[in-house]
């Protein structure tokens, strides 16, 4: 399939039917991790066109993506990075945690945005963010898709750093999976139990008997309200 590059197609739109000057892109990375923050990043970028090869960050090589992250930063009129930590993610559960580091994000810019185009079909925002959601936005949408990159390198970066300094933590190789599932985080886990790093919510600690008694259980309203005999929903 040819590449197809993102446009200005959405944000155009919300300019022209809802009168918004100022319109961030909004795009996350770290849902899926068993260990660091979920981080998101919110770009505006204007109507001016996007550097060459600029796409959603999960298509890229890391060197891309390292290469054209910093150029990105110069390039864009204004961005923003907020993060949930693994103990707010453990506490709130994921959709309120995306919130949380959504709000940051947008709060770190320095004009507030009147609209916001949120990768995803789930508007995790709410009221009082105007949000239009776009399946695939960090693909078709140009300011989606720089957030998109700009989020997952300082993340990456993030976590490559985790420990550097002393080499705590590198069994668990996190330079190399971001703190996600892989084989060599597994085994670590396996070996050295969670570090205060990890998520002590998630259900990979289900398959980890010895460490199993650290996995912490977020009684939510949703939980509550399933007590008297439905299934208890967790955002693992």
């Amino acid at each position: 399939m040819p590449y197809e590059p993102p446009t200005h197609t959405v944000e155009r739109s919300l300019r022209a039917t809802s009168g918004a000057k100022t319109v961030a892109g909004v795009d996350e990375v770290g849902r899926g991790a068993w260990a660091g923050p979920v981080t998101v990043c919110a770009a505006v970028t204007g109507l001016r066109r996007a550097p060459e090869g600029l796409t959603d960050s999960k298509l890229m090589s890391p060197r891309r993506r390292a290469e054209l992250a910093p150029l990105l930063e110069k390039w864009v009129t204004a961005f923003g990075l907020g993060h949930a930590s693994p103990e707010e993610i453990d506490d709130l559960g994921m959709t309120a945690a995306l919130r949380l580091a959504a709000v940051r994000a947008l709060d770190a810019l320095p004009v507030r945005p009147d609209a916001v185009i949120l990768d995803g079909k789930h508007d995790y925002l709410g009221d009082p963010w105007k949000v239009r959601t776009v399946i695939k936005g960090d693909q078709s949408c140009i300011a989606v898709a720089a957030a998109s990159v700009i989020a997952k390198v300082h993340r990456d970066t993030m976590m490559a750093e985790l420990g550097a300094d002393s080499g705590q933590y590198a069994d668990f190789a996190f330079d190399a999976n971001a703190g996600y599932p892989s084989p060599v985080h597994r085994a670590a886990l396996e070996e050295w139990g969670p570090t205060p790093h990890h998520r002590l919510s998630w259900s990979y600690l289900d398959a980890l008997p010895k460490w199993q008694h650290l996995k912490k259980v977020r009684f939510s309203a949703e939980a509550a309200a399933l007590e008297s005999g439905g299934q208890l929903g967790f955002d693992f």
